[in-house]
C-alpha cells in the first residue's frame, strides 16, 4: 500500500462534520464527506480509532472525494490501548487489510498511545517493524509518556521512519524538534488550548502557525495539520482561516508559496482552495 502523491501541504480536521455556521461555505449538495472534500484537501479518521469498519465503508469514503484529496486513519485503540502493543499481529493485519480499501488516497496512519504507556524498546521496535513490513504509507506516532520523548525512542521511530506528532496542548517540556531533528513529515494535531476539544484558536495564533507551515514547506517537509477540536464546531472555521491566511501570506510574495489562482471564491495555496471567510475567532 503506497501512496504518490505530489503534494505537500494538508490541512484538515479529525473527521468531516461541517458545523451550520459555516456551511455557507461548503456546496449544498452532496454527502458531509463531499462536501468537505471540496474545500478541505484532507481528513483524520477518527472512527478508526473505536470500531472497524467493512471494506465498502473505506471504498464509499474513497469514491466520494477528488484525486488530490487525502486520508489519514488512527490505529485502533485495541492495538495501541488495550494490547499496548503486545500481540498485536492479527488485528493490526485485520485493521491494515480494512483501511487499505482507501487506495492511494491514504496518506498516513496515526499511532496514538496512551498516557501511561511507558517507552518499552522491545515492544516498540517490534510494532513499528511489523507495521512497516505491512504499509508504505507515512506513520506518525503521538505518545504522551515522558520515557516517549528521549534519544533513545527518537532513534528508534527514525530508524522505522516514523515521526513524531507535534500536538497541542504539548504532552512534554522537551521541544519536538530538539530531541527528533527534522522529521520528514510534519503532523501537527490541534486538540484546542486552553480547553482541549472546545477552545478555537485565535487569529494571531493561526496566522503564527501559518509561517510556521511556510518554514517547515521551505525546509523540504510534507506537512499535515489536523484541528481536533471539534466539541464545539471550531476545528472546521479553524482550518479554513489556517488556508486563508497561508494565501494572504503567499500573495505577499514570500519564497515557494505561489498563489497560482484567485477568484471571487477564496485564493489558492499550492493548488488547494483558501475560501475568504472574515471569521474573527477568539
Amino acid at each position: 500500500m503506497q501512496n504518490n502523491s505530489s503534494s505537500s501541504l494538508f490541512i484538515g480536521c479529525a473527521g468531516w462534520s461541517v458545523p451550520s455556521a459555516a456551511g455557507a461555505h461548503f456546496p449544498a449538495d452532496g454527502s458531509h464527506l463531499q462536501r468537505y472534500a471540496q474545500v478541505l484537501n484532507a481528513v483524520e479518521i477518527n472512527t478508526s480509532f473505536y470500531r472497524p469498519h467493512r471494506p465498502v465503508i473505506y471504498v464509499r469514503w474513497r469514491d466520494s472525494v477528488p484525486e488530490t484529496f487525502r486520508f489519514s486513519a488512527k490505529v485502533p485503540k485495541h492495538i495501541t490501548h488495550e494490547l499496548r502493543l503486545k500481540e498485536f499481529r492479527e488485528p493490526l493485519k485485520r485493521f491494515i487489510g480494512e483501511v487499505r480499501h482507501l487506495g492511494n488516497k491514504l496518506d498516513c496512519l496515526l499511532v496514538q498511545l496512551p498516557p501511561r504507556l511507558s517507552y518499552n524498546a522491545g515492544n516498540a521496535r517490534s510494532f513499528f517493524v511489523a507495521l512497516r513490513e505491512m504499509v508504505e504509507v507515512d506513520v506518525v506516532c503521538e505518545p504522551r509518556h515522558a520515557s516517549w520523548f528521549t534519544s533513545a525512542a527518537a532513534d528508534m521511530l527514525h530508524e522505522q521512519d516514523v515521526s513524531y506528532v507535534i500536538a497541542d496542548p504539548r504532552v512534554t517540556p522537551v521541544a519536538i524538534d530538539s530531541i527528533a531533528g527534522h522529521m520528514p513529515t510534519i503532523y501537527l494535531r490541534l486538540h484546542g488550548s486552553p480547553e482541549m476539544y472546545y477552545s478555537s484558536y485565535s487569529d494571531a495564533s493561526l496566522e503564527a502557525l501559518a509561517a510556521r507551515i511556510k518554514t517547515y514547506l521551505q525546509e523540504g517537509s510534507k506537512v499535515w495539520c489536523v484541528f481536533d477540536n471539534t466539541a464545539n464546531g471550531a476545528a472546521v472555521p479553524n482550518a479554513l482561516f489556517l488556508l486563508q491566511a497561508l494565501a494572504r501570506t503567499a500573495g505577499a510574495g514570500e519564497p515557494h508559496a505561489e498563489v497560482e489562482d484567485s477568484t471571487a471564491a477564496g485564493a489558492l495555496y499550492n493548488g488547494h482552495r483558501a475560501i475568504g471567510l472574515g471569521y474573527h475567532l477568539r
